[in-house]
């Protein structure tokens, strides 16, 4: 007689991606008791292995097919203090402290974006385009924030130096998560399905280019990915009105006014 039963085997599983969600909720926990002590580059290293553990449990959770609601609660509740409390008390213990009213408004305003981003994704999770977020992602934005305080810190530049960049920065990543801007999700990307060798180079390319210099290279591509919703949305707006204008040219009678049929 075997000693698990096949049936408790399958329940077990799901311990597997619930316990990467533990791991990323510790992380964004460590990252606040660090801040707290004034370590913040060590605070901004803990936000990002937070946003790594938060990929890989949705990941292993669909590839194993062990989904469930308990686990999508889970890792939003996770996604909040990680990404939502975490690097808006990071940001403002490190460089908005001394900004008074304004600094604690754009910390609460990046963490309240967070709140309202995870509960608008929940309640639109079915109804949405899988291929894109509507708003930047909770971990992106994170990444915004800790990217620059380690890249600020690793140059050797005091918070209160920069301290309107960071406000700015915090404000426009809150603002962000709860806008309507479409950003690139990835989920379309197959991890089970072959690829051309040169992909494998390419990720090769990428792992040395990290590597080479862990906080300006991060935190530039965040800030392109940031930025890139924002391109999007303009280059689809023009589209949109290049069509409008061409439809009602076409509807508009030769010699006849503007207007005017």
């Amino acid at each position: 007689m075997p000693l698990i039963t096949p049936e408790k085997r399958r329940r077990g599983i799901y311990i597997l991606p619930n316990l990467f969600t533990t791991a990323a909720l510790f992380a964004g926990f460590y990252a606040i008791v660090q801040a707290m002590n004034q370590r913040f580059e060590v605070a901004a290293v803990a936000i990002f292995v937070a946003m790594v553990l938060d990929g890989l449990d949705g990941r292993i959770a669909r590839l194993t097919h062990t989904q469930s609601e308990f686990g999508a609660e889970y890792d939003s509740l996770s996604d909040m203090v990680s990404f939502g409390a975490a690097p808006a008390l990071v940001v403002y213990e490190w460089a908005l402290k001394d900004m008074g009213k304004l600094g604690w408004i754009a910390a609460f305003i990046y963490c309240a974006g967070a709140a309202l981003r995870l509960a608008r994704f929940n309640t639109n999770i079915e109804v949405v385009d899988k291929r894109y977020f509507q708003g930047l992602p909770s971990p992106a934005a994170a990444a915004l924030i800790a990217g620059l305080v380690w890249v600020v810190i690793d140059n050797g530049i005091a918070g209160e130096d920069v301290a309107w960049y960071a406000c700015i920065l915090t404000i426009f990543a809150g603002i962000s998560m709860v806008s309507n801007v479409l950003f690139w999700s990835g989920k379309s990307i197959n991890l089970r399905k072959s690829v051309p060798f040169i992909v494998v180079i390419a990720l090769v390319l990428a792992f040395a280019l990290v590597s080479s210099y862990p906080p300006g290279v991060l935190f530039a591509l965040f800030v392109v990915y940031a930025l890139s919703g924002y391109v999007i949305y303009v280059m689809r707006w023009l589209e949109r009105r290049r069509r409008v204008e061409a439809r009602s040219s076409t509807d508009t009678p030769p010699g006849a006014p503007p207007g005017q049929e």
